[in-house]
C-alpha cells in the first residue's frame, strides 16, 4: 500500500481576476475552493491512476475536516491525528491584466509532542511492500528533524521512502537509503550552499552525489523547463510541455504522484518522466490537478533523452 504524509495541509483559495488595485473593491471573475497540501495531492493523483492510497497528516479545525471530505468523496481511506488549532487557508491569485500569479501561503497550526508521538506510532505500523511518500512542509512545533526519524523507522520495518520536501535535513536521511527524493532545482542548490540556481550539469552532478551518499533515485524539477532524472545506472532529461499557466500550485506534486504511480506499475524510465511531465504541465494550465485526458496529447510536446 502506498500511504502519503501531509504534515501542513492547507485549503487553497484560488482567486481569478482581471485586475487588482489598492484600497478599492476587486470584483473577481471567478474562485475555487481546493482540498490541498502536497501529500494530498499526491494521494489524489495515484487515485485518478486507478492506484489505492492511504492519505495520512496532521491538521485541525473546520479546515482539516474539509480535506477529509474531500478524499473520502474520492474514496480515499484518510487518518488524520487532529489539532487543536484550524488548518491554513492559503490564497492564489491570478491576475489577467498582469499575467502574475500571487502566492499567499501561511504558516500550519501548533502541534505538540503527543501529536507528533501518534503520528510516529501510525508510521511504524508501515512494514515491507508499503511505500510512504512525504511531501511538503511541516505545521509548527513539527522540527525538520523528524525526517531522520522517519527514515529511520522506514529501515527499520524496509518500507520504501519517498521525500519532497524543501528542508536541508533531507541530506540527513540519505544514509538511510530513500527510495526516492524530489527537489527542485532551487532545493537543491540551497542544500548544496548555493544562492543561486546553476546551470544543468551542475545540477546532475548534484543528483548524483545524492545518489552516492545513499538516495536510490533522485528527481529535479526543473519548473517551466522540464525535470532530470537520476539514479545509479541512468541520467534522464526531459522537456515540459508549453501551454498558457493558470495556477502552478500542484503542478510538482502531480508530477511525483504520477511519477511515483509508473514507478510501482513498471512504466519505463522514460515512459515515467514523460507522462509525469506532461500531468505536471496539464495541472498548471488548470485550476486544479490533472484528471489525465489531456496528458496523452501533451507527451507529444516532450521529448526524453539519456544524459552521458
Amino acid at each position: 500500500m502506498i500511504y502519503t504524509l501531509t504534515l501542513n495541509p492547507a485549503i487553497d483559495l484560488v482567486i481569478d481576476t482581471k485586475t487588482m488595485q489598492p484600497n478599492v473593491v476587486n470584483r473577481t471573475e471567478s474562485y475555487d475552493i481546493q482540498a490541498n497540501g502536497k501529500g494530498v495531492n499526491v494521494s489524489f493523483i495515484l487515485k485518478r491512476l486507478g492506484i489505492e492510497n492511504v492519505a495520512l497528516g496532521i491538521g485541525g479545525g473546520f479546515t482539516i475536516k474539509y480535506i477529509e471530505e474531500v478524499l473520502n468523496k474520492s474514496d480515499i481511506t484518510n487518518d488524520f491525528v487532529h489539532v487543536e488549532k484550524p488548518t491554513r487557508i492559503n490564497v492564489f491569485t491570478r491576475v489577467q491584466d498582469e499575467n502574475q500569479e500571487y502566492k499567499l501561503v501561511n504558516k500550519g497550526p501548533k502541534t505538540n509532542k503527543n501529536q507528533i508521538n501518534e503520528l510516529l506510532k501510525k508510521i511504524k505500523k508501515l512494514k515491507k511492500d508499503d511505500i510512504l511518500s512525504l511531501s511538503g512542509s511541516f505545521s509548527e512545533g513539527i522540527e525538520p528533524g523528524i525526517l531522520s526519524q522517519i527514515a529511520r523507522i522506514s529501515e527499520k520495518n524496509q518500507f520504501k521512502l519517498v521525500i519532497d520536501t524543501s528542508y536541508t535535513e533531507v541530506l540527513d536521511t540519505l544514509k538511510y537509503h530513500p527510495y526516492l527524493i524530489k527537489p527542485n532545482e532551487h532545493e537543491i542548490a540551497s542544500w548544496f550552499g548555493m544562492s543561486k540556481v546553476p546551470d544543468q550539469e551542475t545540477l546532475i552532478k548534484m543528483g548524483k552525489e545524492l545518489i552516492h551518499r545513499g538516495a536510490l533515485n533522485v528527481l529535479i524539477s526543473l519548473g517551466g523547463l522540464g525535470a532530470v532524472f537520476i539514479n545509479s545506472h541512468e541520467v534522464l532529461f526531459g522537456n515540459a510541455a508549453k501551454g498558457e499557466v493558470v495556477n502552478t500550485a500542484g503542478s510538482g506534486d502531480t508530477m511525483l504522484g504520477s511519477f511515483l504511480g509508473g514507478m510501482v506499475t513498471g512504466l519505463s524510465s522514460k515512459e515515467n518522466l514523460k507522462r509525469a511531465l506532461a500531468a505536471g504541465s496539464d495541472t498548471a494550465f488548470q485550476s486544479w490537478i490533472t484528471n489525465f485526458k489531456n496528458v496523452p496529447i501533451l507527451e507529444k510536446q516532450i521529448q526524453v533523452k539519456t544524459i552521458d
